[in-house]
């Protein structure tokens, strides 16, 4: 209890942060998977912590450099690859070494020291900040309301790009507008949460969700429950047991996907238990 009443007198700021992060990321990172285009999470990431480093040499707000150079890599990763000579996959991977490489280099040229660098690899939830509080809602905010008034042209576009076009849904612009979205939100997360907790956002908990269900419906909110979840016990348990939050979240999401994935296994092995214990040449009824 003494915990609790710590965390909400002197940390309220990481609760209400990383429940929209959390929130958010998860959700846009089922169409993520849908999409087959995991590695475009930590590409973003680490494009993001690029543009803090950016930012942390040149005197910049953080989030202006974060933002212009993931919405750049994200509008250059919307354009089709499919009849390219590269794949976008290879894409992705070139991005991801290079930003993850600079934004070492910048670091270090700065002078700054291991916390600092940590910092930007990392983040650290739980010395979120109002001000990070307040551009994080200036960017959330809208993306939701446009996800939430458009879901079923970018739906149509994410599952079947010629279904889609049948359809006449304008599938580049919707493509567009997605990954546009996809690369605000990683930066306004980024400077709060870190790339590794942002990118376990977008990949582990839709991973989970999707493993537990095939319904859209139950996937997202599914999602986003398993999200928070791990967020707020994440937050708590850093402040209990005096461990770094970022990853202590990881590490829960990633023990709710293999929970679910025993589940799964458990549940499939069932019904070949029951056959097995019937008499040679005993249909089951189904009934």
């Amino acid at each position: 209890m003494e915990n609790l009443n710590i965390l909400f007198t002197l940390f309220p700021w990481s609760l209400i942060a990383g429940v929209m992060i959390s929130a958010i990321c998860s959700a846009l990172g089922v169409y993520v998977i849908l999409k087959r285009m995991v590695f475009i999470g930590i590409a973003l990431s680490e494009a993001a912590a690029l543009g803090i480093a950016c930012g942390m040499i040149f005197g910049i707000p953080t989030f202006a450099t974060s933002s212009v150079l993931t919405l750049a890599f994200g509008l250059g990763l919307s354009r089709p690859y499919e009849n390219g000579r590269l794949p976008r996959e290879a894409i992705l991977g070139v991005l991801f070494s290079t930003a993850g490489a600079l934004s070492i280099l910048l670091v270090s040229k700065a002078g700054l020291g291991l916390e600092e660098i940590k910092a930007l690899l990392y983040g650290d939830l739980i010395l979120t900040r109002l001000s990070d509080l307040t551009i994080g809602l200036t960017v959330f905010a809208p993306v939701v309301i446009l996800l939430l008034l458009f879901r079923r042209p970018i739906l149509y576009t994410f599952l079947d790009r010629e279904s889609a076009r049948i359809l006449g849904i304008s599938v580049a612009f919707w493509e567009l507008v997605y990954f546009a979205s996809l690369s605000l939100v990683v930066a306004a997360s980024a400077r709060v949460a870190g790339a590794m907790l942002v990118f376990a956002y977008l990949i582990i908990a839709p991973s989970a969700a999707l493993l537990a269900s095939r319904r859209l419906r139950v996937v997202v909110p599914l999602s986003i429950g398993i999200s928070v979840v791990c967020t707020l016990a994440g937050i708590y348990g850093a402040l209990a047991l005096d461990l770094p939050a970022n990853q202590l979240i990881v590490a829960l999401l990633a023990a709710s996907i293999a929970m679910v994935w025993m589940f799964r296994i458990r549940s499939f092995n069932r019904p070949c238990r029951y056959r097995a214990a019937l008499p040679a040449g005993t249909e089951s009824s189904p009934e």
